[in-house]
């Protein structure tokens, strides 16, 4: 039986990006023969539409769009949702798309929406860790092959 892998849903080329794109992985399909892969979009799970605006993290827990609405409650119920779904099917390990405001497991975007990164993670990211759950960048998913 397949391991279960709780993985960002635009990195299976689902079109949930804020500007309604994808991030496909060029190998999924060798994760598939690996794992049970269970794609969420935290975003989409925190009632964000498709397209939305672009967010970012401010001072490490609050998470604005480009026009200034705070968003943070969001981010916040969509992490908690991809909580309970890797709780419900097991999972021990995540691959979360890097930089994202949700998903962002070494670095995030300043804040600015300058286009800067810094050294940080995302609203899931953070807590899926804080439950024990190994993240995966998805800058660094062939450690998972």
């Amino acid at each position: 039986m397949k391991e279960n892998l709780l993985i960002s849903s635009c990195l299976c080329g689902n079109c949930c990006k804020y500007n309604g794109g994808h991030n496909l992985i060029k190998d999924l399909e060798k994760l598939k023969e690996k794992y049970h892969l269970i794609c969420v979009c935290p975003e989409v799970l925190g009632k964000l539409g498709i397209p939305r605006k672009p967010s970012e993290i401010i001072n490490e827990d609050l998470v604005y769009n480009n026009i200034g609405e705070n968003v943070t409650d969001n981010y916040l119920t969509g992490a908690k949702l991809a909580l309970f779904i890797a709780q419900k099917y097991g999972v021990t390990k995540a691959l979360l798309k890097e930089s994202s405001p949700s998903c962002g497991v070494y670095k995030i975007y300043d804040g600015n929406f300058s286009g800067n990164k810094i050294a940080g993670s995302g609203i899931t990211s953070k807590l899926l860790k804080k439950h024990n759950i190994t993240i995966y960048s998805s800058d660094d998913y062939i450690e998972l092959l």
